[in-house]
């Protein structure tokens, strides 16, 4: 029974050693293989730097890697409305505690330009020190979320509400072009496109405007919000003639408008009722 024995164990060690020199030689055809697509890929790109590469194909390779960035920056671009047209870094100090940099992102969100500049400090994480934010708008209402932004240095807030608040403007925007091009001969934007007033003028009634003031407030806590109001500006003659006291009630009647149609049903009911005395 001990022979037998012995001999199934020696049965045994040979096949384990027969499975395990099979293993080796595996790995070790891989070991290879790996080593001989890196040495390709080197020598590819050895050849490309030295010229040796035939030029059409490392001009194609390099077309493709252009293209797939730019697809991925319209990409980018489409999904956020953020637009970057430079970005620098600068290495301000570098120890074993970690690496300081500046960075300073220049762009637009949808058409509002802007540049943002902050510290940067890498170590096991990543921390925003100072940071400075420029708008190019003279809206004074983003003006405090601005500094709320710079204070805490928080980038993601400024770049999510930089999008919703450009996009409010947008919607004014195409809102006051709109009805302009539809009545040209009752509105007119004094400040452009980019107006937030849209006045209304009454063919028939020269001198007696209905103003409407659209704004975007924006919190400190980055909360972006539409006010719209209507202010009637018209001479004291026609005030003394207003018995019914009907535009002194203009502004509350055309809040509920506002709250039951909506910012453009309002708008066109408005416009429509001073149209109709063309």
């Amino acid at each position: 029974m001990e022979a037998q024995s012995q001999a199934l164990l020696e049965a045994q060690s040979q096949a384990l050693q027969v499975e395990i020199a099979s293993l080796r030689g595996l790995h070790q055809h891989r070991e290879r293989s790996m080593a001989m697509q890196f040495e390709g890929r080197m020598q590819d790109a050895l050849l490309s730097l030295s010229g040796k590469l035939g030029t059409e194909e490392a001009v194609s390779k390099l077309r493709a890697e252009v293209e797939q960035m730019e697809e991925d920056v319209t990409r980018q671009t489409g999904m956020n409305g953020i637009r970057l047209t430079s970005c620098t870094v600068k290495t301000l100090h570098k120890s074993d505690r970690g690496l300081e940099q500046q960075h300073t992102l220049a762009g637009s969100c949808l058409d509002l330009p802007f540049q943002v500049e902050f510290k940067l400090f890498e170590a096991q994480n990543k921390t925003i020190t100072e940071m400075d934010i420029v708008l190019d708008t003279d809206d004074m209402l983003i003006s405090p979320f601005v500094s709320r932004a710079e204070e805490d240095c928080d980038l993601p807030q400024f770049f999510r509400t930089l999008r919703y608040f450009s996009e409010r403007l947008e919607d004014r925007r195409r809102t006051f072009q709109h009805f302009q091009e539809k009545y040209p001969s009752v509105v007119s934007l004094p400040e452009g496109s980019g107006s937030e007033v849209m006045n209304l003028i009454h063919p028939q009634l020269p001198g007696c405007v209905l103003a409407v003031h659209w704004s975007v407030a924006v919190s400190k806590e980055g909360d972006v919000t539409a006010q719209i109001h209507l202010l009637p500006r018209v001479p004291q003659t026609v005030h003394n003639m207003d018995s019914s006291r009907t535009l002194e009630g203009a502004a509350e009647s055309f809040h509920s408008l506002l709250t039951t149609l909506g910012t453009e049903a309002a708008l066109e009911s408005l416009l429509l009722a001073l149209s109709t005395g063309h």
